[in-house]
């Protein structure tokens, strides 16, 4: 197992959004097992997810306030100027992997299987 704070991990929408999994990539995280990271993109999509489920503004904020004040540290900078210079299949992709090049990331976390 790898045991390292060094070891960085972005964390896709679609792992973020279903609470389980968050729940428990956050526990990972909080045991120093990696270092989580997102975007501002992530979180833009992950909002909209939410609105589409239906979860109200209050509870968004609140979701978004409680993962970024207990990791501080997660939010990816000035990445946006790598997304456009990237090719992938999906091109919806491509600020996830800016991110994860930014930041040095090991790994993407994700269930996109694309």
């Amino acid at each position: 197992m790898i045991h390292s704070v060094r070891f960085t991990g972005v964390l896709d929408t679609n792992v973020i959004y279903p609470l389980p999994i968050r729940d428990l990539l956050l526990w990972f995280a909080h045991f120093d097992l990696y270092t989580p990271k997102w975007s501002k993109h992530i979180f833009e999509e992950w909002v909209s997810v939410m609105e589409r489920k239906n979860i109200s503004a209050v509870e968004i904020k609140k979701r978004i306030d409680n993962v970024n004040e207990a990791f501080p540290d997660a939010m990816v900078e000035n990445y946006e100027s790598l997304i456009d210079s990237l090719t992938l299949r999906d091109e919806k992709d491509r600020h996830v992997v800016a991110a994860a090049i930014k930041t040095n990331a090991n790994l993407i976390i994700t269930q996109n299987d694309r």
